[in-house]
C-alpha cells in the first residue's frame, strides 16, 4: 500500500487506538491532550514518511512516536508532571510500543464506558464515540449531525470538560454498576448505528462506516464476559439484520429503494445468519428490552416471503415495542406493517393521527399509502416530503414517484 493510501487507512484504524491508550496513560481529565498527541503523531508521519519513506513497521512507528510525544508533553507541563509523577512508573506498561490487540480492545471497551457517562448528554456521547473511538474527523461528524465544525467543536469541548470535572477512571465500572451503566453504552451505540442507517447527510442516506463502527464496538461488549448480556446480543442482532440489507437499499444509480422495491437476492445471508445467532443468545435471561423487540422486527424484514403472517408478526412486535419504548418513528413504521396486515384504509386513519408534520418519512408514507387510492392526495404528500427532505438521493426518489403519478 503506497503512502497516499496508507496514512488515511492507518488514521481510520489506529487514531482511535492511540487516543484511547494515551487517555488511559494520562487519565480522562486530559482527553484533549491525548487526542492532540494522536493527531500530531499522524502529522509527523505525513511529514517524515514523505522524505524518508514508509518505515518497515508503520504501526510500531506510530506508537513509538506517540509515546515519545507523551513523555515530552509531561516534561513541558510541570504542573501535570508533579501531579502524576508518582503514577508514571505504574502506568508505563499501559503504553508500550508493542501493544497487543487484547490490550487495545480492553482499552476501547474501558473508554466506551468512560465516554458514556450519564452526566454527558446523548449527543455528546455519540460525538465523542465518533471522534475518539471511531476516528472520524470533525467535518464528517458535522455532516452527520447536519451542522458545522464550530457547533461540533463546542459540543465536544463541553463533553470533554465534563469528563475533566468528573475525572473518572478509564476502566470498567465495578460489577455492581456495570448493568446500570450498560444502558447508556447501548443507547450510544444504538444512536451511532442510527446516525448511519438513517443518515441525513446531503450526499447519502446510508453511512455504512458509522454502522460498521457501531457494530465493532458492540462486538467488544459481547467478547467481554462481564458485558456479554442479553440486551447486548439483541442490539447486535438488530444491527446484523439491518446491515444485511445494505446492498439492496441503494440501486446502482445511487437511488434509494424502499423496502418493497429491494432486490431480495442482494440481502447478505451470512449477516442474517449471524443476526439469528446473536438473537438466540439474547434469549437468555428474563428481561425483554426494546432491542429484543426491534431485533425481532428486523428479523422478519429479512424474510423474503411477503405473507400476511409475516406482517402480522411484525405488527404485533410493533404493538409491544410501543408499550415498552414509545417513539414517533416506531409508531410511524408500525402503520406500514398495519397496511400490509389489515389494509391501507385502516393504516391511513392511524397514520394521519400521528401528525408528524415535520417528518419527511411521515409524508413519504402517506404518499405511498394514498398512491393506491387517491392520486391527488398522494401527490400533495409527496410534495410535502420533497420540501422537508435534506438528502439528494431522497429528493431523487420523491421526484421519481411524483413523475410516475403525474403521467
Amino acid at each position: 500500500m503506497n503512502q497516499d493510501k496508507l496514512i488515511p487507512h492507518l488514521f481510520r484504524t489506529e487514531f482511535r487506538n492511540l487516543a484511547t491508550m494515551l487517555t488511559r496513560y494520562f487519565g480522562i481529565a486530559h482527553i484533549q491532550a491525548a487526542e492532540d498527541i494522536a493527531s500530531e503523531t499522524f502529522l509527523a508521519a505525513l511529514e517524515t514518511w514523505s522524505y524518508k519513506g514508509v518505515p518497515e513497521n508503520p504501526k510500531a512507528w506510530l506508537y513509538r512516536v506517540a509515546k515519545n510525544k507523551a513523555l515530552n508533553f509531561q516534561i513541558r507541563d510541570h504542573a501535570f508532571v508533579n501531579k502524576v509523577a508518582p503514577q508514571v512508573k505504574q502506568r508505563a506498561e499501559l503504553f508500550a510500543v508493542e501493544v497487543s490487540e487484547r490490550e487495545i480492545q480492553d482499552s476501547q471497551l474501558q473508554m466506551l464506558f468512560a465516554l458514556c457517562h450519564p452526566a454527558i448528554p446523548a449527543e455528546g456521547q455519540v460525538g465523542l464515540a465518533l471522534r475518539i473511538l471511531c476516528g472520524f474527523g470533525i467535518d464528517e461528524i458535522a455532516s452527520a449531525f447536519l451542522t458545522n465544525r464550530e457547533t461540533i467543536n463546542k459540543r465536544l469541548y463541553r463533553a470533554k470538560e465534563k469528563l475533566r470535572e468528573l475525572n473518572a477512571p478509564v476502566a470498567l465500572p465495578p460489577p455492581t454498576e456495570i448493568i446500570p451503566r450498560l444502558h447508556n453504552v447501548l443507547l450510544t451505540l444504538y444512536l451511532l448505528f442510527n446516525e448511519g442507517y438513517y443518515s441525513e447527510c446531503n450526499e447519502a442516506v446510508l453511512r455504512e462506516d458509522f454502522c460498521l463502527e457501531a457494530m465493532r464496538l458492540t462486538y467488544l461488549l459481547i467478547e467481554n464476559p462481564v458485558t456479554n448480556q442479553p440486551a447486548v446480543n439483541a442490539l447486535m442482532a438488530l444491527m446484523c439484520f439491518h446491515a444485511s440489507r445494505f446492498p439492496a437499499r441503494i440501486n446502482p444509480a445511487g437511488e434509494v429503494l424502499l423496502y418493497h422495491e429491494q432486490n431480495e437476492s442482494l440481502w447478505n445471508q451470512e449477516l442474517i445468519s449471524r443476526g439469528a445467532y446473536f438473537f438466540n443468545q439474547a434469549a437468555a435471561g428474563t428481561t425483554l428490552s426494546h432491542y429484543h423487540l426491534e431485533a425481532g422486527i428486523a428479523y422478519w424484514h429479512t424474510q423474503a416471503n411477503d405473507t400476511h403472517q409475516k406482517w402480522e408478526n411484525i405488527l404485533q412486535l410493533y404493538n409491544q415495542l410501543l408499550l415498552v419504548n414509545y417513539s414517533p418513528m416506531a409508531a410511524l413504521n408500525r402503520t406500514f406493517a398495519l397496511a400490509k396486515a389489515t389494509g391501507y384504509a385502516v393504516a391511513l386513519q392511524e397514520a394521519e393521527k400521528l401528525q408528524l408534520t415535520n417528518n419527511v418519512y411521515y409524508f413519504l408514507l402517506l404518499g405511498e399509502l394514498y398512491s393506491k387510492t387517491n392520486t391527488e392526495k398522494a401527490i400533495v404528500n409527496y410534495q410535502q416530503a420533497l420540501q422537508l427532505t435534506k438528502t439528494q438521493p431522497e429528493r431523487e426518489l420523491i421526484q421519481k414517484k411524483l413523475a410516475n403519478l403525474l403521467k
